[in-house]
């Protein structure tokens, strides 16, 4: 091959790095037998950088100097503060992107400085140019910004063939998203998506956390909220247990000398069952699948138009997820991909069509968001000046171009300002603006 370009799935707890080589996805290893890199980045001691594992080992004993779930940022107009520094959120995810950027030039023995990114369906036009930025800033050209959803669909169909609807349930560290895709022959098609940018696993270790701190409270009358350190701490137990939960009944949130009290060490021992567990996260399971029914509605289907669910990011291992799918839809989701590596797998699939290889599946992705401009007209029954003009609808499948015929308001008019939105809201106003431009030179004509 020419040229390089790997497929990346830059996420919130974890990122990975994949290629398409000799026909074949490869999920490059970042260490001996570990394919997964902790979107974590810290200062050391020495103010080295630390990405991955280190960081996420410091993170317990340094949160001030650690930087996790920076995904959730994105598209903020915002720094963090990292030790004595601060950084936008484009320059922490640029740290996560060059470290699988060198991962990837040590495994193929050559540059790589073209790549294809995955973003959550869901993700804003601001957050998507922010991770383009953040790719920028890693020395990577980004040929493509790919919807996670998607590119799991492509990894999920390059082994099977046959036309079927599926429903992909994305539900990662951070996000959360759903699409319905239509699959067939050799073509992925979105018909929609429905999602949450900040729904996903980490709530579900901060549910545990705030059991723990509850626990403390009632049986050492101690609160521990304004401890960084023993937060952090927490955290880390906390994924531990939940993550123990997906395979046992019951679970020990616990840590050694987790704090003092009078001088004395306070040690943290809490035995969780998977039952109270997914008490604590019912809620933000039922929001998924009301997440599913929008999307389906938004599609045009019903459940029995469904021939197959695809899971997708490492919290659908809870087992009380799979189960609310099942039980709503009525179908045993797939699951024989891991969860985690997917997305980098159909990342690394688009990467190899961009390429010109041959690659098992072709692909047609929409628009998550109406696209449209202001223009005036009656709303609620007075005249307007900023009423949304909708141009290109949700889920519209792109590249895609619309035209549109607009009139002058005065006579004689110069000039137009045209101002662009993303949203679904009547009122302008209250969508997002992503870009305006001056229309000048207009001829001499009546309103």
């Amino acid at each position: 091959m020419s040229e390089w370009i790997v497929g990346i799935d830059l996420g919130t707890t974890n990122s990975e790095v994949a290629v398409v080589r000799a026909g074949q996805v490869e999920v490059i290893p970042v260490a001996v037998g570990v394919r997964i890199l902790p979107s974590v980045v810290g200062l050391g001691d020495d103010d080295s950088l630390l990405v991955g594992e280190a960081a996420r080992n410091q993170y317990a004993l340094h949160p001030e100097r650690s930087v996790r779930s920076i995904k959730r940022r994105m598209g903020e107009s915002t720094t963090v503060q990292m030790g004595s520094q601060e950084f936008a959120p484009q320059e922490i995810s640029a740290m996560i992107l060059r470290r699988l950027r060198e991962i990837a030039e040590a495994h193929l023995g050559e540059a790589v400085s073209k790549a294809v990114i995955t973003v959550p369906a869901y993700f804003s036009d601001a957050q998507r140019q922010a991770t383009r930025e953040a790719g920028e800033i890693a020395g990577l050209d980004v040929v493509r910004i790919l919807n996670e959803p998607t590119a799991a669909a492509l990894a999920y169909e390059s082994s099977r063939r046959g036309a079927r609807k599926a429903i992909v349930y994305d539900l990662g560290g951070g996000t959360f998203d759903v699409s319905v895709v239509n699959l067939e022959g050799d073509v992925v098609e979105v018909l929609a998506s429905h999602g949450n940018n900040h729904l996903g696993g980490d709530d579900f270790d901060q549910k545990l956390v705030e059991h723990a701190i509850e626990h403390l409270a009632q049986t050492q009358q101690l609160d521990v909220r304004q401890q960084p350190l023993v937060l952090a701490r927490l955290q880390r137990a906390a994924e531990a247990a939940k993550i123990a939960l997906s395979a046992q009944p019951f679970a020990t949130l616990s840590e050694e000398y987790l704090c003092e009290k009078d001088g004395l060490p306070v040690h943290l021992s809490l035995e969780i069952s998977r039952r109270a567990y997914e008490e604590m996260i019912a809620d933000y399971i039922g929001e998924t699948i009301e997440a599913v029914h929008i999307a389906l509605r938004d599609a045009g289907l019903a459940v029995a138009d469904i021939s197959e669910v695809l899971l997708v990011g490492g919290a659908t291992r809870t087992p009380f997820v799979q189960r609310r799918l099942e039980e709503e839809l009525r179908l045993q989701p797939r699951a024989e991909l891991d969860p985690d590596l997917c997305v980098a797998m159909g990342a690394a699939i688009q990467a190899a069509v961009i390429s010109g290889a041959q690659a098992p599946s072709v692909l047609v992705d929409v628009t998550p968001y109406t696209f449209g401009t202001s223009a005036l007209d009656e709303y609620e029954g007075e005249m307007y000046p900023y009423c949304y003009v909708p141009l290109i609808r949700k889920n519209t499948p792109i590249p895609v171009s619309r035209s549109e015929v607009f009139h002058t308001v005065h006579d004689g008019q110069k000039k137009v300002e045209v101002n662009v939105y993303q949203g679904e809201d009547p009122d302008a106003l209250n969508n997002i603006s992503i870009g305006r431009f001056l229309v000048e030179g207009l001829r001499d004509a009546p309103a």
